[in-house]
């Protein structure tokens, strides 16, 4: 399995760079380790060289009985010299010196196969012996047709060059701990600059741009901008800059909308209530009129009172939009349903009204005159968007794990909402039918206000609809504690 690689910048640079030390040791310690071997197997060769064959030469004057000799000659010969003698590929004498005598060597077939195989070229090659281990040796051409074969033991080659290895071990070894630790070090005092930019703009990810006034962080200090990280941090730092002026010019445009809405609302709620007082005036008096006129007072005097619950319901919007507090005080959320339900049921006879509430009742710290419109916006919403005969379920339910939310739940077994509504339903002037929604005396801003209220409240406003199955669902935070 592929072991990863470190995710953090800091892994990374600080694996490169032991990775990269450890390359080059590595290549150091091999090229160190073939050096002094290929020095110490020259020496040997030299060492052959020198020695001339005597050795294995004096192994000769044992085949020859009548030979004036006093046996084989070891003397200048270092301990563990190896001679043999061989005639027409076969070896016919083999002995290595030990303490300063000859000591005949047994030979398997494969020793006897190894030494035939000796190029005769006066050159050191290395061969296994099954009795003395690894040597170097060199074969040369004797007087009589014969080869001789001297070679020398390669163990204090081996090892010398093992004792390299393994201090080589060591010392390598120990330099990649300390550049790991010094690394890891060096890289972390150098990234803390990234760390800082790291750390504003998780900060500035963590903060709720979308509405609201957002207070910026402080820009960054950057140490040096000819470096990359420099460089990012003076782009971030100018990021940040548009972003805040961007931001800043949205909150006060988003407050001079907002005073606008207020103020326009506010000012309009007086003479819209004056042109709904003299219709209603003219529409009283005793004396008759044409029919025409007539039934334009009574249009004015709808449309009047349409544009006093659309003035009232975009005040509402903007007050809740300034932050204006509400009230908090214990309500009976209960009481509310049952009240709200007994007016749609007035008001939408031919829909089925269904209750599902708790056997005690269930109370909230809010405002109850807020809520109430919530409830019955939902109601109204659900009588005016479904066909008669539709069943309406108002359910209320509290937290069964720790009492600290309540759940308010209207389903209907309607049409519906369309699919491409669902995501705006509770934005403001949404309509799924403009022209049965103004006859109806809609304005478009129930869901709004719904969400707007609940927000306020510290709940959530949420809808799940398909096709026969429409449910809002509104969460609220319990009665506090201490209310």
């Amino acid at each position: 399995m592929r072991r990863p690689l470190p995710r953090t910048l800091g892994g990374q640079l600080t694996a490169g760079l032991v990775l990269l030390l450890a390359a080059a040791c590595l290549a150091v310690g091999v090229t160190t380790v073939l050096a002094l071997q290929g020095f110490l197997a020259g020496r040997l060769d030299q060492q052959l060289a020198a020695s001339g064959g005597r050795f294995a030469a004096s192994l000769e004057h044992e085949a020859k009985p009548d030979a004036d000799n006093s046996g084989p000659d070891t003397r200048g010969q270092s301990e563990h010299t190896f001679g043999a003698r061989l005639l027409r590929g076969t070896t016919t004498q083999a002995a290595v010196v030990r303490h300063q005598s000859a000591a005949p060597v047994p030979l398997t077939d494969a020793d006897r196969r190894a030494l035939d195989g000796v190029p005769v070229d006066g050159r050191g090659h290395g061969i296994k012996l099954s009795a003395l281990g690894t040597y170097r040796v060199s074969a040369v051409n004797g007087d009589d047709g014969d080869v001789m074969i001297t070679g020398l033991p390669l163990h204090p080659v081996e090892e010398t060059v093992h004792r390299l290895e393994a201090v080589e071990a060591v010392v390598f070894g120990g330099a990649l701990a300390v550049t790991g630790v010094a690394g890891a070090l060096w890289v972390r005092l150098s990234l803390r600059p990234l760390r800082r930019v790291t750390a504003t703009a998780a900060d500035v990810a963590r903060l709720p741009l979308a509405d609201g006034d957002v207070a910026m962080p402080a820009p960054l200090r950057v140490d040096d901008p000819r470096t990359e990280v420099g460089q990012v941090g003076t782009a971030l730092n100018r990021m940040l800059g548009h972003v805040g002026n961007a931001l800043a010019r949205r909150q006060a445009s988003e407050e001079r909308l907002r005073n606008f809405a207020a103020d326009a609302s506010h000012e309009l709620r007086t003479p819209v209530a004056n042109i709904r007082g003299h219709a209603e005036l003219a529409l009283r008096h005793g004396e008759p009129a044409p029919a025409a006129v007539r039934r334009s007072l009574e249009r004015v005097q709808a449309e009047s009172e349409r544009m006093s619950r659309l003035v009232d319901d975009l005040l509402l919007l903007a007050r809740l939009d300034g932050g204006r507090p509400l009230d908090r005080d214990p309500v009976d959320l209960t009481r509310l349903v049952l009240d709200a339900t007994d007016d749609a049921r007035a008001a939408g006879p031919g829909h089925r009204w269904i209750l599902d509430l708790p056997a005690e009742p269930v109370t909230v710290t809010g405002d109850e005159h807020r809520l109430h419109q919530v409830i019955g916006n939902l109601l109204a919403n659900a009588r005016t968007h479904t066909p008669a005969g539709t069943e309406v379920t108002v359910s209320l339910t509290a937290d069964a794990t720790d009492n600290t939310h309540v759940r308010l739940t209207v389903t209907d077994d309607g049409p519906g909402i369309p699919e491409e509504l669902r995501a705006e339903v509770f934005g403001r002037f949404v309509r799924a039918d403009h022209s049965r929604s103004r006859a109806a005396g809609s304005t478009g801003l129930g869901l709004a206000i719904v969400r707007a209220v609940v927000t306020a409240h510290g709940g959530t406003a949420e809808v799940i609809s398909r096709l026969g199955h429409t449910a809002f669902h509104i969460t609220l935070p319990a009665r506090d504690a201490d209310s």
